[in-house]
């Protein structure tokens, strides 16, 4: 997630780092190096003129605190200055009062909407809402039959109709949300051009009538600059409550994230990445500060934990691991759970200093994959003893989960080596998720 842009300011803040004090010529330097990165970045004009001149105004009268050092102290400005510009603190989707309450998708065309309303969905049935999905887009096609794939794949009901009136399909879907005793209506309207005055009314007329609670403006985030001054558009007619950036897992540069708020004074509450419907985080500005800046989000990271680790699985694993019982079977669990939390780079990428280190490393998810299958053509038992796994029972493994006898060997010799560091470590408590040892095939 805006991995060049995070390089660039590592780079433009190594002028000062190292340096025995904070002088004009070298701040000048590094803030010649990030008013670049930001412009390359397609950030604001305006917005990085004047987080510029805020940075040199607190860089130039701060005192260095002791025991840190200038770099560190210009590093936190330049944080702090990106949590300010981004919304200092996270601010929540409004889903209070008379149910249900209506959340209304907007954007261009293209910028992801229907794929966040399944998502948003998801997001808030974890929560334990009852969520109600409403396809009101009566131009594109598929956008309808997409919306109904997404509502079966999250179990979740959903109505539209034939018509195509978009103001009368989102009417009748009150009393059908009602009906289905679901307290969150999601909305999910036509992509338009801002340019299009006709559509536009629509969406006025839509407002007008269901009064929603929420009005949230999907911001392609890999269009930078584009995607911010259609949110001034939209927010001229619409005057809507929040933003949300899609497709933060591409070659998204970093120009929308850092301007929208600056720009429409409307807080960013989610970002949304990748195609799976889990992949969907609250923003939080200060979260995004540090990622930007090479700091990781291990905030994240714990949370991404909770949500996916089963508290009785980890009981009953610390209890073997306690006895040095760890077999083939629990580190199938381990690698599910850890699929759950999403792409592994982004995962790595959250562990501070890590994300630095694999930068242009290939992350190879399939190495899971490989193992899972491996895994899964050996019998209950041969997983439970993985001592009893002969020649014959490799070859027949490696055939049944299409792989070499080398490769089952490769498991089988790293997970002996696990279980004989769970011997050694045998009196040592274990919390949480267990380190399961390196990643095999890499």
């Amino acid at each position: 997630m805006l991995e060049d842009l995070t390089a660039k300011l590592e780079t433009a803040l190594k002028r000062v780092r190292g340096q025995g004090k904070l002088t004009e010529k070298n701040i000048s330097d590094s803030l010649k190096e990030i008013r670049r990165a930001l412009l390359e970045a397609d950030v604001n004009y305006k917005v990085v003129k004047q987080f510029i001149e805020d940075v040199q105004d607190k860089a130039m009268g701060g005192e260095v605190i002791r025991s840190v050092t200038p770099g560190q102290l210009i590093v936190k400005i330049v944080h702090d200055e990106l949590v300010r510009l981004m919304g200092e603190s996270q601010t929540d989707i409004n889903v209070s009062g008379i149910p249900p309450t209506i959340v209304m998708l907007t954007g261009l065309q293209g910028s992801g909407k229907t794929t966040f309303a399944g998502k948003l969905a998801t997001f808030l049935r974890k929560k334990g809402h009852r969520p109600f999905l409403v396809g009101a887009d009566v131009y594109r096609p598929a956008a309808k039959k997409q919306l109904e794939v997404l509502a079966k794949s999250v179990n979740v009901p959903m109505y539209t109709s034939d018509s195509s009136d978009a103001l009368q399909i989102s009417k009748e879907s009150i009393k059908k949300a009602r009906e289905n005793s679901c307290d969150v209506l999601i909305l999910d309207t036509a992509g338009r051009l801002h340019i299009d005055q006709e559509m536009m009314r629509e969406l006025e007329r839509i407002k007008q009538e269901l009064k929603p609670q929420e009005v949230l403006f999907i911001a392609d985030g890999m269009t930078g600059q584009d995607a911010v001054n259609a949110a001034k558009q939209f927010l001229e007619i619409l005057d809507f409550n929040g933003v949300v950036l899609t497709k933060m897992d591409g070659d998204a540069r970093g120009g929308a994230a850092l301007s929208i708020r600056a720009v429409t004074d409307r807080p960013i509450k989610f970002l949304s990445s990748g195609e799976k419907l889990d992949a969907i985080e609250p923003f939080h500005p200060d979260r995004m500060a540090s990622r930007i800046l090479g700091m990781g989000d291990v905030v994240s990271l714990v949370e991404k934990a909770q949500e996916t680790i089963d508290v009785q699985k980890a009981e009953k694993l610390e209890k073997k691991l306690r006895k040095a019982e760890f077999t083939l079977e629990d580190f199938y669990d381990q690698i599910q759970q850890i699929k759950r939390m999403g792409p592994l780079d982004q995962i790595l990428g959250m562990i501070p200093g890590l994300g630095k280190q694999l930068k242009g490393m290939p992350v190879d998810e399939s190495a899971f994959t490989k193992v899972e299958a491996i895994i899964n053509s050996m019998t209950p038992l041969e997983r439970r003893k993985p001592n009893i796994i002969n020649g014959s029972r490799r070859k027949r493994i490696a055939s049944g989960s299409g792989n070499r006898v080398q490769d089952v060997n490769q498991l089988l010799n790293q997970f002996s080596q696990m279980k004989k560091m769970l011997k050694r470590m045998k009196k040592m408590k274990f919390r949480g998720m267990p380190n399961v040892g390196s990643l095999p095939f890499q």
